[in-house]
């Protein structure tokens, strides 16, 4: 009796050797570029990928065929066929003919940085709005790399044998992620909708809006749990969260405010994919407070802070107060902690330590609220003394005479809508306290 075997497919390990090239612009700053070779070997582990090998050419220029240069090509080839490697990932983006062209060089599948986040994140993605996000960074990514094909084709002279099967699936291929693309680009639209009615609502009861930003893996999301208790996943990994995670948070006067933690940043993030995440970060443009949240713990810190910087001029959030905070503190010397500065107002904290958490509540309430102030007020005025409730936080309140004495800790862009009402009554009160007073003394 004749038996037939079914071949059950296998998903092949992807085993790696990683390439870097340095440029004469880049070698200018060595310790950036090795920083970021050594990211890329952390963002392949993410990506469940076997690092075997790593790879760094040191060269005036990227070359336009091969990217690395073609004595380099070579040396690749041998390095992974002696290590069985399968996958050459390189931390630069590449073009279409590129890939091609080290494809057919190196018979192995080629990866550029680009691709290997949008993977990561193509993985983490749980939500609707996630999913819709990556497919439609990975679309943007891979059109024009398609078109590139469609070129080459084109370029074999035309007539017969540039007209078949191939050329006419690329056209078809290029319909059909445009097409989906534009789908895409409505559902995230109805997804941003819901989203700003969601802000508009939160704005009209006056809750306060705090948006966790920073590089990957920083302790964003540690921060969040133990500032609201939330159950979020936090690992000690690249791009752990995707997806936006708001709590509410009580301040120390009792008011809550939405502390909201965001995906983190990280260099040479792919343009397609801060476009296409461009709704999950609007948190950060919203916020009435950005917590610029940094691993203090890294050397590469200051580059790190520059990256955030640039990220958040990009979605034009950079003019938002900000409060920078140096997280990991515990995992420094005392000399470093005494090293940590940045412009602006800066804390420095460990997320588990219950004392530095207090003091951060502390701050952003101080932020959010303001410096509190003293007015009088005529106890007659009922709308004014509601006035009060309105533009922050009563702390204290007392009788004197026909006068009322708030203490308020004012909210401040509320606060200048109605600080000229509230001036001029506190005068009145104290022109007329200083008037009976003068009276009696006669």
């Amino acid at each position: 009796m004749k038996t037939t075997s079914h071949m059950v497919e296998k998903e092949i390990d992807d085993r790696a050797v990683l390439v870097s090239l340095v440029t004469q612009k880049q070698k200018r700053n060595e310790a950036i570029a090795e920083y970021s070779l050594q990211e890329l070997v952390k963002l392949a582990e993410t990506a469940g990928v076997q690092v075997l090998e790593t790879m760094t050419q040191n060269k005036e220029t990227k070359d336009s065929k091969w990217f690395i240069g073609k004595g380099k090509v070579d040396e690749l080839r041998a390095m992974l066929e002696e290590l069985g490697g399968n996958t050459a990932i390189f931390d630069q983006e590449l073009s279409g003919a590129q890939v091609r062209n080290l494809e057919a060089a190196l018979d192995v599948k080629i990866i550029d940085r680009t691709q290997l986040i949008l993977d990561i994140f193509a993985q983490r993605a749980k939500t609707r709005e996630g999913i819709i996000q990556v497919e439609l960074a990975q679309l943007s990514y891979l059109l024009p790399r398609l078109s590139g094909q469609g070129k080459n084709l084109s370029r074999l002279g035309g007539g017969i044998g540039t007209r078949g099967p191939g050329e006419s699936k690329l056209e078809t291929d290029r319909r059909h992620i445009r097409g989906r693309i534009d789908e895409l680009k409505a559902q995230l639209e109805e997804v941003v909708r819901h989203r700003t009615l969601h802000r508009e609502r939160r704005k009209k009861t006056g809750v306060f809006q705090v948006a966790l930003v920073g590089y990957t893996n920083a302790g964003k999301s540690t921060l969040l749990k133990q500032l609201t208790q939330a159950d979020v996943y936090i690992e000690n990994q690249l791009f752990a969260t995707l997806d936006p995670t708001s709590r509410t948070m009580e301040l120390p006067s009792g008011k809550e405010i939405v502390l909201t933690d965001t995906v983190g940043f990280i260099q040479n993030l792919p343009h397609d994919l801060v476009a296409s995440f461009r709704a999950t970060l609007e948190e950060a443009n919203e916020a009435d407070l950005i917590l610029h949240v940094v691993d203090s713990s890294t050397d590469m810190r200051n580059e790190q802070m520059r990256v955030v910087g640039e990220v958040l001029q990009e979605l034009g959030a950079h003019q938002k107060e900000q409060l920078t905070i140096f997280n990991k503190i515990d995992a420094c010397s005392q000399e470093e902690r005494e090293m940590l500065t940045t412009e602006g107002e800066f804390l420095k904290i460990s997320a588990f330590d219950q004392a530095d958490l207090e003091r951060l509540r502390i701050a952003i309430q101080e932020k959010l609220m303001g410096e509190s102030k003293e007015f009088r007020i005529p106890a007659n005025k009922g709308d004014v003394i509601s006035l009060m409730y309105r533009i922050g936080d009563v702390l204290e309140t007392d009788v004197d005479g026909e006068d009322m004495i708030f203490k308020v800790r004012v909210n401040k862009d509320d606060y200048v809508k109605v600080a000229y009402q509230l001036v001029a009554y506190d005068q009145q009160a104290k022109q007329g306290q200083q008037e009976d007073s003068e009276g009696e003394n006669y």
